[in-house]
């Protein structure tokens, strides 16, 4: 039986084993709690943990007590508000008959404060994209082959110590020594034969000269069957491994934001909290997946991070005029056979006046059949906007790639952003 044991340092009067034990017991009420706070603080408040309190009552342990048993008849002289048979009511204010730090004030009874627990900033994020992930993520073979892995290809003679094949070696060894062994034994056993011709003849008949010749040669043969090693360096066979290609899980993912007019400050907000959540979750559970920002008016452009959260430009609107940059920038670097395409719009969806149309046909024809995922969001607080209607049919064209949310307020980021990319249960 093996035994791990975890030697991490653990910080001045704290154990880190206990501390995840007590995470793994209280999740739900830690869940619970670090949702509250998301929808409380700002998107780029992500970068600090959170103080979690969890119900006294909800970490009591339980305890056996040995009681008197049976049933009991018992009479408490001056009582004139009972009589038998009648259930009393539970004192009010908690088991110290003063709370548990909540209800009026009171001059009678003592309780106990809510249990305070501090997540640290990576056991915050764990909660906060706990059950999420880039929905069809795949396998695809990459061109540059930069992710490889060793695979068994065959027997070598040379090799480290390691990798050494026991049994192939000790084939070899054995067939070496057979054919090393057997001349010498054939010849051993002819030169034993001889000399036991030669030993049976007439004593007056007998040759003494050869018969110590044969002698002779007997015990030479001897010591070179003896000579001949178990196991040489000659025998050792090693197993081979070679670096072989592995398909990559790269993705992409795209981040297009409507910067025109109708979008407002408010709006543009919105926009860029929830895209800054997507940042931070893409940042922290996955390895390699690149980042590609386009904001549009009436022209789309690809830019940068800070041009992309920061920059103020703005003008009329033009959907399409993101779709068509975005058609262009996978075909020209990120082909479909070798990335896994991700998409995440935001807009009020307020467009030109035949634009939608256009919308729908360049994503039914062109970008959905190559795309994993399209994520949509609109950020409205009024009634939908033509574009809503027009990618509602691209959504009943890929019901399962394409998902489209509304966002009224900040406080429905969260859920959304979860509701868009929750674990899917594979059928």
């Amino acid at each position: 039986m093996s035994y791990f044991i975890d030697r991490r340092g653990n910080a001045r009067n704290k154990s880190a084993v206990n501390r995840q034990r007590f995470i793994r017991r209280y999740r739900s009420h830690i869940k619970r709690a670090v949702e509250d706070a998301v929808n409380r603080r700002s998107i780029t408040d992500m970068e600090r943990g959170e103080e979690v309190s969890i119900p006294t009552r909800d970490i009591s342990e339980p305890v056996f007590q040995h009681g008197q048993g049976g049933k009991r008849r018992v009479i408490n002289p001056g009582n004139k508000e009972f009589v038998e048979g009648d259930r009393m009511r539970r004192p009010g204010g908690g088991s110290g008959g003063g709370g548990s730090g909540e209800g009026q004030a009171s001059n009678q009874g003592e309780g106990e404060d809510d249990f305070a627990f501090s997540l640290s900033r990576e056991e915050f994020l764990e909660f906060v994209f706990d059950g999420l992930e880039l929905p069809h993520l795949e396998r695809k073979q990459v061109a540059d082959m930069d992710e490889v892995r060793p695979v068994r290809a065959g027997i070598a003679r040379d090799g480290p110590p390691a990798r050494i094949n026991i049994v192939r070696s000790m084939r070899s060894a054995q067939a070496r020594r057979i054919a090393m062994r057997s001349p010498i034994k054939r010849a051993l056993k002819e030169a034993t034969e001889a000399l036991e011709q030669e030993e049976c003849k007439d004593p007056v008949l007998r040759n003494k000269v050869r018969i110590a010749e044969l002698k002779a040669e007997i015990e030479r043969l001897e010591a070179r069957l003896k000579a001949v090693p178990f196991l040489d360096t000659y025998d050792l066979r090693y197993n081979h491994l070679i670096n072989q290609p592995m398909p990559s899980n790269k993705a992409v993912m795209f981040c297009v934001m409507d910067v025109s007019g109708s979008m407002t400050q408010a709006h543009k907000d919105i926009g860029k909290r929830f895209f800054l959540l997507l940042y931070l979750f893409l940042e922290r559970n996955y390895e390699k997946v690149e980042l590609v920002f386009i904001r549009h008016h009436t022209a789309a452009k690809e830019v940068d991070e800070e041009e992309f959260f920061y920059s103020r430009e703005t003008g009329g609107t033009i959907v399409s005029s993101a779709l068509t940059l975005l058609d262009e920038v996978i075909e020209s670097r990120y082909p479909a056979g070798e990335w896994n395409l991700y998409v995440a719009q935001a807009s009020d969806g307020d467009n030109w006046d035949d634009d939608s149309t256009n919308c729908r046909e360049l994503m039914i024809k062109k970008l959905m059949p190559r795309l994993q995922y399209y994520a949509y969001v609109e950020i409205t607080p009024h009634a939908h906007q033509a574009l809503w209607g027009e990618y509602e049919r691209v959504e009943e064209e890929f019901p399962d790639r394409f998902a489209m949310q509304q966002i009224v307020e900040a406080g429905d980021i969260y859920p959304v952003f979860r509701e868009l990319f929750k674990r899917r249960v594979s059928a």
